[in-house]
């Protein structure tokens, strides 16, 4: 099967809770100026509405996906230089 490599380190949101090795779910992922939708798998069970980060393409409109947590997020506080 083709891959999808321009969905390979994108971010997206859950739309149908994934289920680790038992299933897949689905994700909404920004990607060539857009959004489009894809079957998602991931080592863990990601609930709706986790953000997560796409790993690699499993081939056509199936991906792996982690949960993603923005590192500048992570950080708390203000950004830097910000009033």
């Amino acid at each position: 099967m083709p891959q999808d490599e321009a969905v390979i380190g994108c971010t997206g949101k859950v739309l149908i809770g994934t289920r680790g090795s038992t299933g897949p779910g689905e994700v909404l992922v920004r990607v060539r100026g857009g959004s489009e939708t894809f079957l998602a798998w991931s080592d863990a069970p990601l609930p709706v509405g986790t953000t997560v980060l796409v790993i690699e393409s499993r081939g056509c409109r199936e991906v792996g996906v982690i949960e993603w947590v923005d590192p500048l997020d992570a950080l708390g506080g203000d950004p830097a230089g910000a009033d």
